[in-house]
């Protein structure tokens, strides 16, 4: 699968982003890429761009592009990339985030003033602590590195942003005050951060829908790409949403107000 070709904007003084583009028609998605970097969303940007105006950046710090010293947290990533939405003039967008990506797409959620974001969409994702449920992440690059594993420059700049804990003690709470429908996916036998995380991350939304795919690990875009698109592809089409295949735990709803989260971490 080939990258689409890309440019760099200079967002502000000091922060010039590496965006890929694709597609021209519907409405814009915004996809973020997890600790592999951008080749491991390529099959994903390929299938949206018929339909959508897809938007890429490269986090800054993975693929040789420069991190800037100020940029050392999820929140200023996010910050960036909301204004990124804003120097592309992009509204009414989905963003699409996984793993890692997945952490800074909820963030981007969380801190969205502008009204600019009406879906999220979540893969394999770390971001919140959830009690009981620790992110499981590599200690370095697999040797050799298959399928194109994180590099060991990748894994640094995931540090530096995620910080020790890998996750935000304060997320989950917030979880609640998002309004916009979320679709969470994940893997069936992702290792590094586990479906009963899935399920407790999707609770804290107001409005989540749980879909879990069997065979899939962490990346299950690269493993069962079919169904996920299939999944993805119905979340996508407006009107009345099917129900989704799994209730998240204890009998809460997929979709609709959740009870405490307590009950779902487990």
């Amino acid at each position: 699968m080939t990258m689409p070709p890309g440019r760099t904007i200079p967002l502000r003084a000091g922060l010039d982003l590496e965006v890929r583009e694709a597609g021209t028609g519907g409405s814009p998605v915004l996809v973020l890429h997890g600790g592999p970097g951008p080749s491991s969303i390529a099959a994903l940007i390929d299938h949206l761009a018929s339909d959508h105006r897809v938007v890429a950046p490269t986090h800054p710090g993975w693929d040789g592009t420069v991190r800037p010293d100020d940029l050392d947290s999820v929140p200023a990533l996010a910050a960036a990339y909301l204004d990124l939405l804003g120097h592309l003039g992009l509204n009414d967008v989905t963003v699409i985030g996984t793993s890692f990506g997945g952490w800074v797409a909820t963030q981007t959620v969380l801190d969205d003033r502008e009204g600019r974001i009406s879906e999220l969409v979540l893969m394999d994702a770390i971001g919140p602590v959830i009690p009981g449920q620790p992110v499981t992440v590599p200690a370095g690059p697999p040797d050799p590195a298959p399928q194109g594993g994180p590099s060991a420059q990748s894994l640094a700049a995931m540090r530096a942003y995620a910080g020790p804990a890998m996750g935000d003690a304060g997320m989950l709470p917030r979880l609640s005050t998002v309004t916009c429908p979320v679709l969470v996916i994940w893997g069936a036998d992702d290792a590094v951060v586990t479906p009963a995380f899935g399920r407790a991350y999707a609770a804290g939304f107001p409005h989540a829908q749980f879909e879990l795919i069997p065979g899939a690990g962490h990346l299950p875009i690269r493993e069962k790409p079919e169904t996920i698109f299939t999944h993805l592809d119905s979340f996508l089409t407006p009107g009345p949403r099917p129900p989704a295949t799994e209730p998240l735990p204890f009998g809460f709803p997929v979709r609709g107000p959740t009870s405490a989260l307590s009950s779902a971490s487990g």
